[in-house]
Order: structure tokens, then sequence, then C-alpha cells
């Protein structure tokens, strides 16, 4: 009998297979990055076989790690970066260009051109550089003969969930309701392709996956773990709130990784923003009703920390931050807007950019890093406030999870800055959990939601220090900072 279920996390910088027990602990892990690609300013590509081929050596390396075979699993989940488009040959499987990441910004021209109430009335996003949707439009518009090709179906596009389905089972051409609503090109009503939308973008309907509940059998793996059933696919976010066992309307989680990402709980009916958050789905599973939620996203977090490490050579190491960080009482004054894509939620600003201000003789490195882990917080706060006016609901405690909540500092800076207390679990991974607990309640590995909140152990809980005054004095200097950034590229 499989006593694990396996959960393959796609990322925007790596790529990682983790292996989990029934009461959802850590059986083992194995973890590659890959390249990101900047062929031009504003551009941020990856390459899909790269993705594949370090999927494979994870797979490989997770279960040689913990002495197991693909007879000891039960079934896998996939979770991933959600908007990200891949584009492959339907009769080759290769890749026809690179994916375009979400973090790209070359489509800032056809966005602005969008109605933004038919684009948030049929799928409660708002007209953004971040979804799918105006990438596959562009790619077919630059790459010779690729719209023609498209049209006569020899061309298949995909979300990453979509592209490791197709491999892992030998050519199955499916995406999840989760990833499906990250497009720009699903009704939300319905739950399926919108035609108009369609039509709009100039997409023909045959590049598009079939849309399938987060937790289901999508089928079985060929490659690598033979015999093993792909049993749910659900966007990174989305999985990351499964995880954190959010199942009930009002409970909230925040996940640190690239970006920083708070979803909420709506319930079965979703919630329409009017404070600059997306209505998504949290996530659907078989025939039971989907589940809605409110998010903000934020384009920078722990992207941040490594272009301090990467393009300042400031850190050698995303670790480094903190020691540096600590150095120091506080930032002297020193905003640090991470906006080197534009502003996501809830300001949706593709015209801002980067900024450091305050700047003096007596700054640091360390004072500026200090202010990039400020940056961190100040932007979760921001979708904290939009969200509690959206939804009626005020956070008592903010659940945390993802790479950055590693950062002690950062999560003690991040409590200072909301005022209430942060809470991070035992497996602050998840993600990948979350993807896990889909795939084993698909297969009956678990039986109950019950059973998955039970699993949930507080690792650690950072409690506010700071006055009310200092917390009001840091806010009005972020805002005035967040002004500067305004305006500063042409858009459209």
């Amino acid at each position: 009998m499989a006593h694990y279920i396996g959960a393959l996390d796609q990322g925007t910088t790596s790529t990682r297979f983790m292996i989990f027990d029934r009461a959802g602990r850590e059986i083992g892990r194995h973890q590659l990055e890959h390249r990101q690609i900047q062929p031009r300013s504003g551009w941020v590509e990856h390459d899909p076989a790269e993705i594949w081929e370090n999927t494979l050596k994870c797979i490989e390396g997770a279960l040689a790690g913990a002495g197991l075979t693909p007879a000891d699993l039960a079934a896998i989940g996939i979770t991933n970066q959600r908007e990200t488009a891949v584009l492959w040959d339907r009769a080759t499987g290769t890749a026809v260009a690179p994916a375009i990441v979400w973090q790209d910004t070359r489509t800032d021209y056809l966005v602005s051109a969008l109605d933004p109430d038919l684009i948030r009335e049929r799928t409660g996003l708002p007209p953004a550089t971040y979804f799918s949707a105006t990438k596959i439009q562009w790619l077919l518009e630059h790459t010779p003969g690729l719209r023609e090709r498209a049209e006569r179906g020899e061309v298949l596009f995909g979300t990453v969930d979509s592209w490791l389905i197709w491999n892992l089972t030998g050519g199955r051409h499916l995406t999840d309701v989760t990833n499906a609503s990250r497009t720009m090109l699903m009704n939300l009503n319905d739950l399926d392709w919108d035609d108009e939308l369609l039509r709009l973008f100039r997409i023909p309907r045959a590049m598009l996956p079939e849309i399938r509940s987060s937790a289901e059998v999508y089928g079985t793996a060929e490659a690598v773990l033979p015999g093993v059933p792909i049993a749910a696919a659900i966007g990174d976010q989305q999985a990351a709130l499964f995880g954190q066992a959010c199942f009930e309307p009002g409970e909230a989680k925040c996940t640190y990784g690239t970006g920083g990402f708070l979803l909420m709980n709506t319930g079965t009916t979703p919630v329409r923003s009017s404070h600059g958050l997306i209505t998504t789905v949290g996530y659907r599973f078989g025939a039971e009703k989907p589940v809605f939620a409110l998010e903000g996203s934020i384009a920078a977090c722990g992207s941040a920390i490594q272009w301090l490490r990467d393009q300042l050579g400031v850190l050698d190491s995303a670790a480094d931050s903190e020691t540096l960080a600590q150095q120091v009482d506080d930032s002297a004054g020193v905003c640090f807007v991470p906006a080197f894509s534009g502003l996501f939620a809830p300001y949706w600003r593709p015209d801002a950019r980067a900024a450091i201000v305050g700047l003096s003789r007596f700054h640091t490195a360390a004072h500026i890093t200090r202010a990039a882990l400020e940056a961190v917080c100040y932007q979760t706060r921001d979708v904290v406030e939009a969200m509690a006016q959206d939804s009626g609901t005020v956070l008592d405690c903010l659940q945390v999870d993802g790479g950055v909540t590693a950062n002690a500092l950062c999560m003690q800076l991040q409590a200072d800055i909301l005022g209430v207390p942060v809470s991070r679990p035992v497996v602050a991974e998840t993600t990948a959990l979350g993807a896990a607990y889909a795939a084993g309640l698909a297969v009956g590995f678990w039986t109950s939601l019950d059973e998955l909140r039970a699993n949930r152990h507080e690792d650690r809980r950072w409690q506010p220090s700071w006055s009310a005054a200092r917390r009001t004095e840091g806010i009005t200097r972020w805002r005035a900072a967040i002004d500067r950034t305004l305006d500063w590229v042409s858009v459209g």
C-alpha cells in the first residue's frame, strides 16, 4: 500500500518535488533553480524544456533521497506559477517559443487598449500584463507563421500546469479551474472559456486546454513515475490557501515568494472587488461547487532581495538580508518601493518603476536592505486594508508561508507594520502541501477537510511591538514613496 503523496511545485525561480506522509510531514524533497532570462528591459522568460528537465531531476532526486520508489506514492499533485504562458507543438511536444513569465510587461500597449469594465465583469480580473491572454496574443503576432499554425490546431497553449501534465501523461491537454481563472480568458460565471474574449484577443479556441476541477485524476504518469495518478492541479497561491487549511469564508493567508500573495476564502459566491483586488477561483473539488477567493497580488517580495543579491551584489545570499538588516535599528527614513514591473494590487499601475528614496551620505547597505524587508511588509499592509474594505472582515492574525518567512526579522516587521500577530506553520512550504492535500483527497488518501485541518501546527508567532504613532509615521512615509514611483514610464 502506498503511504505517501508527492507534490510537484513548479515556481517562478525553481522547481521542487516534495513527499508528504498522512500527517502532512515532509518526508523528502529535491529542488533546482532555473534561469531567469531577461533579453530586454521589462521582458522575463523561462525555457520550458529546462523546466521539464528539472522536473524529472527533482522527482528522481526526492525519491532517491527518501529511499522510495514510485510505487510508494498514492498520487501526485501539481502546483505552479500561474499566469506564465507556454506554447508548444501538438505533434512534437516541443515549445515553439520561450515561456513569457507573469512578471513580463512587454504587452502593456495591448493591455492599455482593453475595456476594464468588460474584463472585470467577465473574469474578475483587472486588465494587466500579469495575466496570460495578452502574452498569447503577443506570441501569435510576433512569431512568424504561428497564428496560422494555431488556427489549424497545431499549436497548444497552457499555463505551466498544462505543460507538466502534457509531458507527464504523454499528451493530455488539461488545466484546472484555478489556473484557467488567471488567463483573462475564462468567464467567472460559468467557468468556461469565453468566446467573446477569445475573439477580442484573437486566440483560437483549439489552442486551449480542457478546464477540469482542481482535484481529480487527470491521468497516470508515463515518464519518471509510471502508473502514479496525477490527481490535482492547482495554482500556487490557491494551493497555499488550501495547505494553510483556510477552508471557511473569511480565513486568509499570505505567501511570500518571488512575489507576495494574500488570499481570503470568500465561499461559494464570488465577491467583486472595488478596491483593487482580484476575484478568483480558490479551488474546486470534483463536482462540488467552486470556492472563490479575493486576492491581492504583489509583484516583488523575495525578488527585491534577489535584486540586492544578484544585481547590486550587496548580499552573498538571500539569507544574509536578515543579518545585514539587523545591523541597524531602522531604515533611518529610507523607503524602497520594488516596482520593477509596475505596481500590482491594490494600485495596478504599470507606469510605476522601482525607487529608493530618502537617501543621504549617512545611509549604508544595511539601511537599504532593511528598507527592502519593510517594503515586503508595507505592500502586504496595503493589500490587507483593501481586503478589509472589500470583504468587511478585519484580520486578527495573518497566517503566513513561503520562503521569505524564514527571515524572522521580516516577519517581526510584518507584525509591527500590520499591528496584528503573524503565525507561521510548521510546514512553511504550504504551496506544495496544498497540492498534496488536493491529490490525496482525490484518491482517498485523506477523507475529510477536518483531517487536514488537524495537521496544521503553528511553528512560531510574532507579536506587534511598534506604537501606533510609529506605525502611522511609517505608513505615511511609504505612501509618499509610492507617489514618487508613478508616471515613470509611458504605457500604451
